[in-house]
C-alpha cells in the first residue's frame, strides 16, 4: 500500500491498456487494485475510483486520461462506502472547541463518514443554530440531526408530567415545522425516559403527522424494552400504530430483548413487524453488537415518577423519607429485570465506582444494592454497562433484512469506539451470521434509503466521496468494557466529502464533514 504523484499526458497512446484519444478527466485521487465493495449488498468487484472535490467521479476500467491525480494502490484492501451510524450520541464531541476532539476520531477509525444525533428524544428542538455553528467551526464527520422530542417537551412545558394543552401541543408543531423545513430527518422519542415517557400515543401521532408532511421519519427508543411498563410487544406496537395513525416509517432504535422477563421474545417481534410490513408500513431498526446496554443508574433502576419536573424536585424526592419504601420497592423490581447487581458494571462518573458492579460497590459502603443506587443517584448518578440480552435475541435480530448497524455510542462504553469492527469480527467472520458485503449494505446502503440520505451510503458516479478503505485482516475492537475508550484498527484511509481524514492508518486534522440532510 503507498501514496505516489503520478501525471499522466493528455492524448497519451495508451492508458491501462487502452486507446488514445480519450476525454480527460481532471481527479484528485484515484483508488486501484482494492475489492471494491459497492454498498449495495453485491459481492466485491475489481475497478477503479476517481475522486474530484466532494464527490466520486468515476467507478470502473480507466477509459480516460487522468490529470494530476494521487493514485492510492489499494492492493489487499477493501474499498466500500464509509459507514453510516444512525444513532449515536456525538453531539458534544462534534461541538466542542478543541479541533481534535471535533474530529471524531473514535467514530473515524471504525469507518463511520457520517453520525446521526438527536436520538432517544435528546435533539436540540431548534436546529437551524446548530447547524450554522457546527458548520462554521467544522467537524470531522458529517453529521445528520434528529428533532428531539424530549427536548422539545421540556421547551414548551418543561418536565411535567401531563398532557400538552392546545396551545402547547401547536407550539411543538411549529417548531417541528420549522426544523423539517431546515433539514432535520425527522422525530426521535424516548418514551422510556422522562419527560417523554410522559406523553400520550395520540400526542406522539400529532406531532409524527407533521414530521410526514415534509418527509420525515419517526424514529423511537420505544416506551419499554422489558416490562417496565407496557411490556415490550405493546410498546413495538405503539410504534406500528403511530406508523398506522401519522402515515409515517417508523424506525425502532437499537431494537433488543432487555432483561430476563422478555428473553425469548425476538421470535414474536419479528413476526409481528413483517406482518405490518406486509400491511405496506415501513418499519425498520438497528442494533448495536453488544449484549451489554448503556445508560445511566437513574434511568436503569429509579422508578420513573421519581423524574417528573425539575431537577430540584427530583433530588427532594430521593430525600424524602415517606417516598423511600415505595421507590425502593419499584427500584427492586427494576433491578431483578435487568438481572441483579452483579449484572450492572459502572463504567464512568466516579473513580470510586468506576469498573465495579453494583452489588461490589454496595458491599463495599455496606449498602443493599438498591440503597446504593440510590446514593449514586443523589450523587450525581453514573454510566453503567447493564448485561441484560440474551445472545439468541441479539442474533435474531440482527439477521433480517430490516435491522441495520448502529453504536448508540455513549461514554463508558465500547460501542463508543469499537461498535463496527466489533460486528465484523464477532458476528461476521466469527459466527459467520451474514456475507461481509451484506454487513457493509447494513452499515451503509440501507441507513441511506431508509433514512433518505440521496448522495450517500453507496460508491456511484456523482455520490459524495465518503469512502473507507479498510485493511479487513486487522480491522478489530480494541475496546472493552475495562477499557472503553481504545481506537479501533484496521482502516488505512477514509474520505469525508472527498477528503482523506484518515491518511495510512494515520488521523489527519481536516474537518470536511457537513450537516447532511435528507433528499426525499
Amino acid at each position: 500500500m503507498k501514496t505516489t504523484q503520478l501525471t499522466y499526458l493528455v492524448g497519451a497512446a495508451l492508458v491501462f491498456g487502452l486507446v488514445a484519444c480519450t476525454q480527460s478527466v481532471d481527479a484528485d485521487y484515484v483508488l486501484v487494485n482494492g475489492d471494491v465493495y459497492l454498498g449495495d449488498n453485491s459481492p466485491p468487484v475489481k475497478t477503479e475510483i476517481a475522486i474530484k472535490d466532494d464527490q466520486i467521479i468515476r467507478i470502473g476500467p480507466t477509459q480516460k486520461v487522468v490529470k494530476s491525480a494521487k493514485i492510492i494502490d489499494a492492493m489487499g484492501l477493501a474499498i466500500l462506502p464509509g459507514f453510516i451510524d444512525p444513532h449515536t450520541h456525538s453531539i458534544e464531541e462534534l461541538s466542542k472547541t478543541d479541533p481534535y476532539i471535533r474530529r471524531n476520531a473514535n467514530y473515524q477509525t471504525q469507518g463511520v463518514t457520517t453520525v446521526f444525533n438527536g436520538n432517544d428524544g435528546y435533539g436540540y428542538p431548534e436546529i437551524g443554530p446548530q447547524i450554522l455553528s457546527l458548520e462554521t467551526n467544522g467537524i470531522g464527520t458529517n453529521t445528520a440531526l434528529f428533532i428531539g422530542h424530549g427536548e422539545l417537551r421540556k421547551s414548551v412545558m418543561g418536565g411535567e408530567n401531563r398532557a400538552p394543552d392546545t396551545g402547547e401541543l401547536e407550539q411543538m408543531k411549529s417548531i417541528i415545522a420549522q426544523d423539517m423545513r431546515d433539514g432535520a430527518l425527522g422525530l426521535s422519542t424516548g418514551l422510556f425516559y422522562a419527560p417523554g415517557s410522559f406523553a400520550k400515543t395520540s400526542e406522539i401521532i400529532e406531532l409524527a403527522r407533521v414530521v410526514d408532511e415534509y418527509g420525515g421519519i419517526y424514529d423511537s427508543h420505544i416506551r419499554d424494552e422489558a416490562t417496565y411498563n407496557i411490556g415490550l410487544e405493546a410498546a413495538v406496537d405503539e410504534v406500528i400504530e403511530i406508523a398506522e395513525q401519522a402515515d409515517i416509517p417508523v424506525h425502532i432504535a437499537h431494537i433488543k430483548a432487555l432483561g430476563v422477563d422478555v428473553w425469548g421474545k425476538s421470535e414474536t417481534l419479528i413476526s409481528n413487524i413483517e406482518a405490518a410490513q406486509a400491511r405496506g408500513l415501513s418499519v425498520t431498526a438497528d442494533q448495536y453488537p453488544w449484549r451489554a446496554s448503556g445508560t445511566r443508574i437513574s434511568n436503569a433502576i429509579l422508578p420513573r415518577w421519581v423524574k417528573a419536573g425539575t431537577e430540584d424536585e427530583y433530588q427532594q424526592r430521593l430525600r424524602n423519607p415517606k417516598l423511600l419504601d415505595q421507590i425502593i420497592q419499584e427500584s427492586t423490581e427494576n433491578l431483578r429485570r435487568r438481572g441483579g447487581a452483579e449484572a450492572i458494571l459502572i463504567t464512568q462518573d466516579n473513580s470510586d465506582w468506576q469498573g465495579k458492579t453494583l452489588g461490589q460497590v454496595a458491599d463495599e459502603n455496606n449498602l443493599t444494592p438498591i440503597l446504593m443506587a440510590i446514593e449514586i443517584a443523589k450523587s450525581g448518578d453514573a454510566r453503567i454497562a447493564s448485561f441484560n440480552m440474551n445472545p439468541t435475541d441479539v442474533e435474531n435480530f440482527m439477521v433480517q433484512d430490516w435491522v441495520m448497524t448502529s453504536s448508540d455510542g455513549s461514554t463508558g462504553h465500547p460501542r463508543k469506539f469499537a461498535s463496527y469492527p466489533q460486528k465484523y469480527q464477532e458476528y461476521v467472520i466469527g459466527k459467520n451470521l451474514m456475507p461481509i458485503e451484506t454487513f457493509f449494505y447494513k452499515s451503509s446502503g440501507l441507513v441511506a434509503d431508509t433514512f433518505g440520505l440521496c448522495d450517500r451510503g453507496y460508491l456511484r458516479e456523482g455520490y459524495k466521496a465518503d469512502i473507507a478503505i479498510i485493511d479487513l485482516e486487522n480491522f478489530e475492537a480494541m475496546a472493552d468494557f475495562q477499557k472503553a475508550d481504545a481506537l479501533s484498527t484496521g482502516v488505512q484511509y477514509l474520505f469525508v466529502n472527498g477528503t482523506p481524514v484518515i491518511s495510512e492508518g494515520s488521523s489527519q486534522a481536516e474537518l470536511p464533514g457537513k450537516v447532511v440532510k435528507r433528499c426525499k
